[in-house]
Order: C-alpha cells, then sequence, then structure tokens
C-alpha cells in the first residue's frame, strides 16, 4: 500500500488552474487558509465567488513562500504578505536592471 506524500511538487503549466481544495491540498493546508489569504488580497486575482476561484501555478508558488514565511520565521499574515511583496518588488526590479544592462 502506498503512503500518501505530505508534499506535493512539480510545475504546473500557465494553462492549467487549480481549485481552492486542490490549491489547499498542495500547499498541505486547509482550504480556509487560502480562503484568509484571497479575502485579504494576498493571493488570487480577486474574484468575489468562491466558486469561481482558479489558482494558476504562480498562486500556487506564492502561497508556498507565505506559508513558509508564516511558519518558519513565525510571521503573522500581514508580516508575510509584506515581506513577500518587497521580495517579488526586488526580482523586478532587478529584472528591470538586467534587461537594461544596469545590473550591479
Amino acid at each position: 500500500m502506498m503512503q500518501r506524500n505530505e508534499s506535493l511538487s512539480g510545475v504546473l503549466l500557465d494553462e492549467t488552474a487549480l481549485t481552492l481544495d486542490q490549491l489547499a491540498y498542495a500547499c498541505n493546508v486547509e482550504p480556509e487558509w487560502v480562503v484568509r489569504h484571497v479575502e485579504a488580497g494576498v493571493l488570487g486575482d480577486g474574484t468575489v465567488q468562491v466558486t469561481d476561484w482558479r489558482f494558476r501555478s504562480g498562486d500556487l508558488a506564492r502561497a508556498r513562500r507565505l506559508l513558509h514565511l508564516e511558519r518558519d520565521f513565525d510571521a503573522n499574515e500581514e508580516l508575510a504578505a509584506l515581506v513577500l511583496d518587497l521580495a517579488d518588488e526586488i526580482r523586478r526590479l532587478r529584472a528591470r536592471l538586467h534587461a537594461l544592462g544596469l545590473e550591479p
């Protein structure tokens, strides 16, 4: 008998969308965790209806980074979201510098 792996990993194609339950399962969290982060505007596209929520590979990666910050650094949801937003902005700015040939 095969044991259930606690962590699901892999690469999602951009065309593939996850439901609320699938995202929660992929992150090994309860669906309520995902709902709280969507309602806070940290995950998803801001769709109001739970039944319409579909999550892309970027949402999965962001959810896993949020979870990492919350669990490993004991950060509350707001602080984890702020740190993640700042890290994403730094990544975007570095990419722009790279595109302009102005890498530090």
